[in-house]
């Protein structure tokens, strides 16, 4: 299955792919450049349908566990001054996706919507300490009843150049029901109370809306 995200997309890759597969078969004579220009036409549709892939997952749902946001690596876990919404310390969790993962964000706790933004902003690599600063971004708050209000930051990475955003202020939502999408390659924040019990590790793979990064 793929996400309704990467419909467009797909379609137009499919479309493009195919006429350049008749362009290339009308005009090149020479058998193995014809083969080589083929095999990338078929690599670059395959790595579109990974990107936009949306496999069926069964949740396990617990008030009492944030679940990682999207699929990734950890690439940080610290305690910093978050300035947006807070302004005060959190523990912050990053999770960094390749263009390979699954691109979906899912929301890591249920409960009310209090603070959704979008924020124009620059393209730097999604591992550059002032991404979470500077990029196009989203910031979106739940707040749950184990909790209290968690708050989860989409990052436009190098590559990325939209995110999609679905939270809504006010909105009740289901832990691990999508959140947003972002296209090709990107890192998601996740900033919570102080005396949460993290559950992960550095350069750990985690899985969106499986992975349990912190607990009460």
């Amino acid at each position: 299955m793929f996400h309704k995200e990467g419909f467009k997309i797909i379609i137009i890759a499919f479309s493009a792919c195919a006429i350049l597969v008749l362009l290339t078969d009308l005009y090149l004579d020479d058998g193995m450049v014809k083969k080589g220009i083929l095999i990338l036409y078929v690599i670059l549709l395959f790595l579109i349908l990974q990107f936009f892939r949306n496999p069926k997952r069964s949740f396990s749902l617990n008030d009492e566990h944030i679940l990682s946001p999207v699929d990734g690596k950890v690439v940080v876990i610290e305690e910093v001054f978050e300035k947006e919404f807070f302004k005060e310390k959190r523990l912050q969790i990053s999770v960094f996706m390749s263009p390979l993962n699954v691109h979906i964000t899912r929301y890591p706790v249920g409960g009310n919507v209090v603070f959704s933004k979008y924020h124009p902003g620059k393209f730097l690599v999604a591992w550059h300490p002032k991404s979470s600063e500077e990029n196009e971004r989203t910031t979106v708050v739940v707040k749950s009843n184990k909790f209290g209000n968690v708050l989860h930051r989409q990052i436009a990475g190098a590559v990325a150049k939209r995110i999609v955003n679905y939270a809504v202020q006010d909105q009740e939502v289901e832990q691990a029901s999508d959140s947003g999408f972002i296209k090709f390659g990107s890192r998601v924040d996740i900033f919570l109370p102080l005396d949460t019990k993290i559950k992960v590790k550095l350069n750990q793979k985690v899985k969106g809306g499986i992975t349990i990064l912190a607990q009460k």
